[in-house]
């Protein structure tokens, strides 16, 4: 049976990750949590906003109220990527190559290993970024669709339309797709290799809630949603992706949404976070459910795997954050 070690904070908890095998809790506050032999604090932010981990060095990137853009490292020391005074930092992303992206208004900045840093800048605000998995480009997500650009150049950037607001983005593992999530309550996708006319779009549609958790399955097979009472997951493995197929759906309860998921580092399991406060692991090959997790006191906000994928780190919205080990 999984055995879980609770770790209260304060307050709305935005993510949680590992750098090695430290596992991390970014409250709203802007306290930085390190279960290192003990729970060491660093205050970090006034006010955190936004936390993604980078792959590349195993660090943290966050963003705040405060304007800033912080990277903290496995030890918990702090060093500031940017500061932009007056603005709210909320969009993220860690990039290939040390590079960090972040936007605020209708400007998207790309900061490179060296300190350069390149502005993009779009006709509308900027909701999320996401970098490609090879080479140095990015996805804009704005209202009516994503911009393309490359970093290194200063070509036309590529525009994906659709009409609606398009509030986060995320590239498939294997680059070949662009899904965004929607405030309509729905995914756009596009297929990046098709031929010039084919069609090109992807409706993800049906969700009763925004979807604010996506997670790609180890080899990108599986894209995983929350927003429903069951985690909707997709089947990216064909050459046109989801097109004209029916998703899988994972962990339902009643009416109870599920609002993080996060898919296991090496195998097709799915950790599903709800509204209530309780996560279930559930394989995608079968639908076999573990109860990871009884109910807490708030809504799972995020997950995160250790590398070896015997833990997982949960964050909730009421502070009731901890780690499940699944190895017993």
């Amino acid at each position: 049976m999984p055995t879980v070690a609770p770790l209260d904070i304060e307050g709305h908890v935005v993510a949680a990750a590992f750098l090695g095998d430290i596992p991390f809790f970014a409250a709203a506050s802007g306290a930085i949590h390190r279960l290192d032999g003990g729970d060491k604090v660093t205050q970090a932010h006034q006010g955190l906003l936004t936390c993604v981990k980078d792959h590349a060095s195993q660090t943290l990137v966050t963003g705040g109220e405060d304007g800033k853009v912080l990277r903290i490292a496995h030890d918990g020391s702090v060093g500031t990527l940017a500061e932009v005074p007056r603005k709210w930092i909320a969009v993220v992303a860690a990039g290939p190559q040390g590079a960090v992206a972040y936007a605020h208004g209708k400007s998207a900045f790309v900061r490179l290993a060296d300190g350069t840093v390149k502005e993009f800048t779009e006709q509308r605000t900027v909701e999320g970024i996401d970098f490609a998995p090879k080479g140095l480009r990015i996805a804009l997500a704005r209202y009516n669709g994503v911009s393309l650009h490359w970093v290194g150049t200063a070509g036309t950037p590529v525009d994906l339309e659709w009409k609606g607001a398009h509030t986060g983005v995320t590239f498939s593992p294997d680059g070949r797709f662009v899904v965004t999530t929607m405030q309509e309550s729905a995914l756009h996708g596009w297929k990046l290799d098709g031929k010039p006319n084919e069609s090109r779009h992807m409706r993800m549609t049906g969700y009763p809630a925004k979807v604010k958790s996506l997670s790609w399955s180890p080899k990108g097979k599986w894209l995983a949603s929350s927003g429903a009472p069951a985690a909707i997951v997709w089947p990216f493995a064909g050459k046109d992706g989801p097109m004209g197929k029916a998703p899988l759906e994972l962990g339902t309860r009643a009416n109870i949404l599920v609002t993080n998921v996060a898919f296991h580092p090496a195998d097709e399991v799915l950790a599903i976070g709800f509204i209530d406060g309780m996560i279930l692991a559930v394989r995608v090959a079968d639908g076999k459910e573990a109860l990871l997790r009884r109910p807490g006191k708030g809504a799972i906000t995020s997950m995160a795997w250790s590398a070896n994928g015997k833990l997982l780190a949960f964050a909730s919205e009421a502070g009731d954050c901890g780690v499940v080990d699944i190895s017993g």
